[in-house]
């Protein structure tokens, strides 16, 4: 079973899209695949049109069990829910007075009968993103190209770098370029800076689409709302090369 988090502590750079549009692929592919939200505002539950009843917060304070939170969105995907209870975990986590890093790992650690786990997490570095460092094997960083986001990678990758010190095997699968455009100078310069920082990490962009934030509204993944367009074209791609091992 492959724990993979999409990662970045910056905001709207598609973690939440990168997370969801990657585990439909997974799922279509006939891959039983998890998504789990860490985020307290929701939206993997939202983005697929599920109705959300207890969630991560609910499991972490025990007050449901691994199997109650599990929903069954589509055939192969299944969601742990997010939410507005999600702050009260990471007060409790901040309470903790030993092994505080593994609350999180603690509450999955008997989660069996998938071939992939995903973990779209908030736009911080918090408590419970550090929780999932400790759980997850393997990072996908989505970067939107920003000159912002991209200042803003070296300080965050420097911050994993830290917590690799103490959990052995976190590695960072790959480098995810999001909202590409080749008609704008700006998203070409920065692809090229991101080749010359990560020439082994980076992998292929995903090339801005509108389809890609119209999806969710509808409740729908890429490959149901427009499964000929370049969004879902690209989010295909990078499902196969997770598959392959990145």
């Amino acid at each position: 079973m492959r724990k993979i988090a999409f990662i970045n502590a910056k905001g709207g750079v598609a973690k939440t899209t990168s997370c969801v549009n990657v585990g439909a692929g997974l799922a279509l592919r006939g891959y039983r695949t998890l998504l789990v939200d860490l985020d307290s505002q929701g939206h993997v539950t939202k983005s697929l049109g599920v109705q959300a009843g207890e969630g991560l917060a609910e499991l972490v304070q025990g007050d449901a069990s691994l199997k109650e939170v599990q929903i069954e969105a589509r055939e192969n995907l299944f969601v742990i829910a997010g939410g507005g209870a999600i702050p009260g975990v990471k007060r409790l986590i901040s309470r903790r007075d030993m092994r505080s890093e593994l609350v999180l790992s603690e509450a999955l650690e008997d989660l069996r009968g998938y071939d992939f786990v995903l973990l779209d997490t908030a736009p911080s570095w918090d408590v419970l993103n550090v929780n999932c460092l400790f759980y997850a094997d393997e990072l996908l960083v989505p970067v939107s190209m920003e000159v912002l986001a991209l200042q803003g990678i070296g300080d965050f990758l420097g911050r994993v770098g830290q917590v690799q010190r103490y959990r052995e095997g976190l590695r960072i699968q790959g480098i995810i370029p999001t909202f590409y455009d080749a008609r704008v100078k700006k998203s070409a310069e920065i692809l090229e800076q991101l080749k010359r920082y990560f020439p082994e990490a980076l992998w292929p962009p995903v090339r801005y689409n509108a389809r890609l934030s119209e999806a969710p509204g509808f409740g729908q993944h890429i490959f149901e709302y427009a499964k000929r367009s370049n969004g879902a074209a690209d989010y295909a791609r990078l499902a196969e090369r997770l598959v392959k091992g990145g």
